[in-house]
């Protein structure tokens, strides 16, 4: 071999080389990119599921505040009933007190 085919031998072996180096670093610029793409992916779900999850809790907080609503208007409806009967029920005693002492039959 003349040493002109032995030097563009070497600079093909060298370029090889090179080339070889640079789809590596290619591929690993490539995945780089894939995991930035991957992490945004991610962060975008999680952005999402966070809106998601703080309108289901406001629509939660609503139907909660609704339910308690809704309970203390029957617990104050309960009551006013419950006293509405308490006080016929004293005024009945006191009327049939009053016959009683009128006709002179008491139960004392």
């Amino acid at each position: 071999m003349s040493e002109t085919e032995n030097l563009d031998l070497i600079l093909l072996l060298e370029m090889r080389d090179e080339m070889i180096s640079t789809r590596a670093e290619m591929t690993n610029v490539r995945a780089d990119i894939a995991t930035k793409r991957d992490l945004a992916d991610v962060h975008s779900r999680i952005n999402s599921l966070a809106g998601d999850v703080a309108s289901d809790l406001l629509n939660m907080e609503k139907r909660l505040g609704d339910q308690i609503f809704s309970l203390r208007r029957a617990v104050m409806d309960y009551h006013g009933a419950t006293i509405g009967h308490g006080v016929l029920i004293n005024e009945y005693e006191e009327r049939l007190r009053r016959v009683e002492q009128h006709l002179n039959i008491g139960t004392s």
